[in-house]
């Protein structure tokens, strides 16, 4: 398996960088990297069950996919966020 980052050029600016980007897809080098591995740093020590109507659940499906997160990380930021909101 080759590394992806190897076949890509060094750019000298941004204009360079876009202008090799209308030529070419980042799906060309998908099959040759590795999954991405997200470090945040936090830790999660607990686990909850939450349960949900059907249709709540398809629906929250379908928004983490569109935000490109998991469901369980999308309702996570959810929870936190209004938690963290002033009232």
């Amino acid at each position: 398996m080759t590394d992806i980052h190897q076949k890509l050029p060094t750019f000298a600016s941004l204009e360079e960088e876009a202008a090799y980007w209308d030529t070419h897809s980042f799906a060309e080098g998908w099959d040759q990297g590795k999954p991405a591995t997200i470090v945040n740093g936090k830790k999660y020590t607990e686990g909850i069950t939450v349960r949900f109507p059907q249709d709540a659940i398809i629906e929250l499906r379908e928004t983490a996919q569109k935000t490109g997160i998991g469901t369980g990380s999308l309702i996570r930021m959810w929870v936190l966020e209004r938690l963290h909101e002033k009232v």
